[in-house]
């Protein structure tokens, strides 16, 4: 199966951008996309053969998850982690199927000064926790824009960012927790010192032209099925956004 997520920064915006056809042709089974920035019924995405899963923020205009799936889930979960805080802004459904689950997250964002910092951390607690309870029924495939970079392979400036939203000691730690829970970084796992591959760009100062970038959207696959993994890729060259997609091929 192959599985794509992007951060599209506003599906309208990214609609006017190629977005239909930078997806289609990877042909995926799955498309997780992150910061829809939209209502249901606020913009028509026309993906046939596509049935069409949707969990907008009460806050128009920001955040949203959804997921486009070829095949029928077993349930649907929005909004999965059942914490009151956590229900507001559209950050996660979960698929369901015979064989795993699938979760599609947009991780908060611990916003300049770290000034978010304190629910980022309760956010990632309660998420590793959840994620655990469903990787004792079945594995696990999440994917989306964790908003961090795990380590400094993973920027092109990790000295300068050295404790900026993103790239401080406690958002690196936790993503850290998060693996050592039992979970594989697919990217890293088939390309572990990789560099200058990155799925995020400022729009300041051309940094997207110079590669001045932070691979911050991920898979992340149940250790027990890591080598199921064929191919883990980031679509650097996939305009449309300040992310770009990032795909994962898996035997399940």
């Amino acid at each position: 199966m192959k599985f794509l997520s992007w951060n599209v920064n506003g599906i309208r915006a990214c609609l006017g951008k190629g977005f239909i056809e930078s997806v289609l042709a990877e042909n995926p089974d799955f498309i997780c996309i992150q910061e829809t920035k939209m209502q249901l019924g606020q913009a028509t995405v026309e993906l046939d053969g596509y049935e069409q899963f949707w969990c907008s923020a009460e806050k128009k205009g920001y955040s949203g998850t959804a997921i486009f799936a070829k095949y029928k889930p077993l349930s649907v979960t929005y909004n999965g982690m059942n914490i009151e805080e956590h229900s507001h802004e559209g950050r996660m459904i979960t698929l369901e199927y015979e064989n795993f689950y699938l979760i599609n997250v947009y991780v908060p964002n611990s916003q300049d000064g770290l000034k978010r910092i304190d629910y980022r951390m309760r956010w990632e607690d309660d998420l590793r926790k959840y994620l655990i309870e469903l990787d004792k029924k079945k594995p696990i495939i999440l994917c989306g824009d964790m908003n961090v970079a795990h380590n400094e392979i993973d920027l092109k400036n990790p000295k300068t960012n050295r404790g900026n939203a993103g790239f401080s000691d406690e958002e690196r730690g936790k993503i850290g927790e998060l693996l050592s829970s039992g979970f594989t970084d697919t990217f890293r796992y088939l390309y572990p010192d990789a560099t200058g591959i990155y799925s995020w760009w400022s729009y300041r100062a051309r940094a997207r032209q110079n590669n001045a970038g932070w691979r911050i959207d991920y898979f992340i696959v149940s250790d027990r099925i890591k080598q199921n993994i064929t191919s883990a890729n980031i679509l650097t060259e996939v305009l449309g956004s300040d992310h770009c997609p990032v795909t994962l091929e898996l035997d399940i």
